[in-house]
């Protein structure tokens, strides 16, 4: 697997342990990029699944990025959740530094911010 993610194949999400603990454990594993989900599936890929490879792939750029128990991302103090226009806040409810992030959305309002904004962190 390391020689995977190494050759930018491979993202590994890992959660908050630090030291010998947080190296074998990895959450969640995505493919690198979004064109590699759609190069190597047989079908149409989950469109959940094309949402949160593109998230992770823009922000770790410039961001250590670990997995959270409320959302789905966390970075530092905040919380991302990662979902399409009907997304609600139900599962971030009452978390500080909490955000939605949408898909299909043009603008964001308060706590909501569009997916294509994290496309400019490059």
């Amino acid at each position: 697997m390391s020689f995977m993610e190494d050759a930018g194949l491979i993202a590994r999400l890992r959660d908050q342990s630090t030291g010998i603990i947080g190296l074998g454990k990895v959450n969640k594993v995505y493919l690198d990029n979004t064109n590699l989900v759609y190069y190597l599936s047989e079908r149409e890929p989950e469109i959940g699944n094309i949402r949160e490879t593109f998230f992770l792939n823009q922000t770790r750029v410039n961001n250590a990025v670990v997995s959270s128990v409320a959302g789905d991302f966390k970075i530092a103090q905040y919380t991302f959740e990662v979902g399409g226009r009907s997304k609600t806040r139900e599962q971030i409810k009452n978390r500080p530094n909490a955000f939605i992030v949408k898909d299909d959305i043009e603008y964001g309002y308060k706590n909501v911010i569009p997916l294509w904004a994290f496309g400019l962190n490059y």
